[in-house]
C-alpha cells in the first residue's frame, strides 16, 4: 500500500481515484453484445456464453433435478451457516417494512401513499472464482418479503457448465423462481430485452465487475432500472492507536481479495500505526489462497496519515466508501458525522465481513462515490410507492379556485376548464 503524509486538500480527488477503467474503455463491447441480445437472443446469449465462459450448454434453464443434486452436495454445516445468515437477514429486511401513510391535507381532501412490490425483478449472482451465494440472500429475501411475483436469477455457468451448487441452494431456499445459466453482459441484456429463455424484467440487481456495471448503467436506456451502479469493492478504514493493527490488516486483505480492481483504503492518525498495519497485510497476505488477486488489489490501495480526526472526516466524506470501518477512541465522531457511505461497522469485533454474510445488513452497496447519492439495497428497493387521492364534495369547493389560478397562470386552459366545470355543476 502506498503511505501517503498529510495530503493537500486540493490533491484529495486524485489521490482518492479509483482503480477503475474508463466508460469508455468498455462501452463499445457492452454496446455490441446487447444489440445482438436484442436482435438474436438466445442466439446471442450462447454465442458469449462460450466466448466469455467458455462452455456450450444444451439449455440456459437450471432444471429442478440439478436444484435437487446441489442440495444434496452442499454440506450440512454449511446449509446450517447459510440458515443463520438467512434467519438473520429476515429479521432485518422484515423490520423495514412501513404502514400506510395517510393524511387529509385540507377537508374533503384524502391522500395516501402505499407501497407496493415490484413484480419482475432480476438477481445477477457473480460466479467464477469467488460464488457468491451469500448474494442471493441478500437479494433473494427482500424480493420475497416484498412480494415480488417473478424472481429470476442469472449467474455465469463453469466449465462444466453448472452453477456453484451452493449458490442453487440458496436460491431454492429464498424462492427464486427461475435460475438461468448465463453471466456477465449477455446476462443483463437478457433481463433487459427478454430472450426464449430469460423473462425480461422491470428491474435488475445485483454487483459485478466493470462490464456488468456498465451493461446495467446501458439497461437504463431501454426502459429497465437498476438498483445502483454496483462496481468492484472497496473499503476505508479509519483507526488510530487503540485498534488492533491485524485486526484491520485483516479487514483489508478481506476486501482485496474480491479482485485486482477492488481498493482498500486506510486512514489514520497515527504514523506509528500505519507502519504497524502495513507489516501485519505482508504478513498475513502470504497465507491467502488468493494472494496473487489481492496484491495486486494492495498495489493500488493507499494508507493516508492526516493530523486529526476533522480532516480525516472531510476526506472519508469526499471520498464516499462503500464499505467504512470506524476504530478509533472517538468512534462516535465519525458515526454521527459520516454523510457518505455504504455501510459502517464500529469497533474493533465488528469486521466488514459479517456484513456480507450474516449480521443481517445487506451487502448490495454502492461504490465507486456512488453513496453520495444511492442507497445500498433494502426492503424498499424491491418496492414502489404509489399515492392515492380522494376528494369529496367539499373538498374540491375547498381548493378548486386554487387550482383554476394556478393553471391558468401556466398557461393550460384544460387543466382550469377540469375543475371549473365541476365547480360551477356543484354551486348550481
Amino acid at each position: 500500500m502506498k503511505i501517503i503524509n498529510n495530503p493537500l486538500k486540493k490533491d484529495w480527488n486524485q489521490i482518492l481515484q479509483r482503480p477503475t477503467k474508463t466508460v469508455n474503455d468498455i462501452e463499445g463491447t457492452v454496446n455490441q453484445v446487447f444489440l445482438e441480445v436484442q436482435k438474436e437472443g438466445d442466439k446471442a446469449i450462447a454465442k458469449y456464453t462460450q466466448k466469455f465462459d467458455v462452455v456450450s450448454l444444451t439449455t440456459n434453464i437450471v432444471s429442478k433435478e440439478e436444484i435437487n443434486q446441489a442440495i444434496a452436495s452442499v454440506s450440512n454445516e454449511l446449509k446450517e451457516a447459510i440458515i443463520v445468515a438467512q434467519k438473520n437477514i429476515t429479521v432485518f429486511h422484515n423490520a423495514q417494512k412501513t404502514t400506510k401513510v395517510s393524511v387529509e391535507t385540507s377537508k374533503g381532501v384524502s391522500c395516501w401513499q402505499e407501497k407496493r412490490p415490484i413484480q419482475k425483478v432480476g438477481l445477477y449472482i457473480p460466479g467464477g472464482t469467488a460464488p457468491l451465494f451469500s448474494t442471493v440472500l441478500m437479494l433473494a429475501i427482500p424480493a420475497q418479503i416484498a412480494g415480488c411475483k417473478e424472481i429470476v436469477l442469472c449467474s455465469p455457468p463453469n466449465k462444466e457448465g453448472k452453477i456453484h451448487p451452493a449458490i442453487l441452494y440458496a436460491a431454492n431456499l429464498c424462492g427464486v423462481t427461475k435460475i438461468v445459466k448465463v453471466g456477465g453482459i449477455q446476462a443483463i441484456a437478457g433481463l433487459t430485452f427478454g430472450t426464449e429463455t430469460i423473462p425480461q424484467v422491470y428491474k435488475i440487481f445485483g454487483p459485478g465487475n466493470q462490464f456488468v456495471t456498465v451493461a446495467k448503467q446501458l439497461s437504463t436506456k431501454y426502459g429497465v432500472a437498476i438498483d445502483m451502479p454496483a462496481g468492484p469493492s472497496e473499503l476505508l478504514v479509519v483507526a488510530d492507536d487503540t485498534a488492533n493493527a491485524s485486526y484491520v490488516a485483516s479487514d483489508l486483505l478481506s476486501q482485496a481479495e474480491h479482485g485486482a480492481d477492488s481498493q482498500v483504503i486506510l486512514v489514520s492518525t497515527s504514523k506509528d500505526f500505519i507502519n504497524q498495519v502495513t507489516t501485519e497485510v505482508q504478513k498475513q497476505i502470504k497465507d491467502l489462497p488468493r494472494r496473487e488477486t489481492a496484491q495486486k488489489a494492495i498495489d493500488n490501495s493507499k494508507s493516508i496519515f492526516v493530523e486529526n480526526d476533522t480532516i480525516a472526516l472531510d476526506l472519508i466524506n469526499q471520498y464516499g466508501p462503500e464499505h467504512f470501518i470506524v476504530c478509533t477512541k472517538n468512534n462516535d465522531f465519525y458515526v454521527d458525522n459520516i454523510e457518505n457511505a455504504g455501510s459502517v461497522f464500529i469497533g474493533n469485533y465488528t469486521p466488514e465481513s459479517a456484513g456480507d454474510y450474516a449480521s443481517g445488513t445487506n451487502h448490495t452497496l454502492p461504490t465507486n462515490g456512488f453513496s453520495k447519492a444511492y442507497s445500498g439495497v433494502n426492503l424498499d428497493s424491491f418496492t414502489k410507492s404509489i399515492t392515492f387521492q380522494k376528494i369529496t364534495e367539499e373538498g374540491i369547493l375547498n381548493i378548486g379556485n386554487s387550482i383554476e389560478l394556478m393553471a391558468d397562470a401556466e398557461g393550460l386552459q384544460a387543466h382550469k376548464n377540469a375543475v371549473t366545470i365541476r365547480l360551477k355543476d356543484l354551486k348550481n
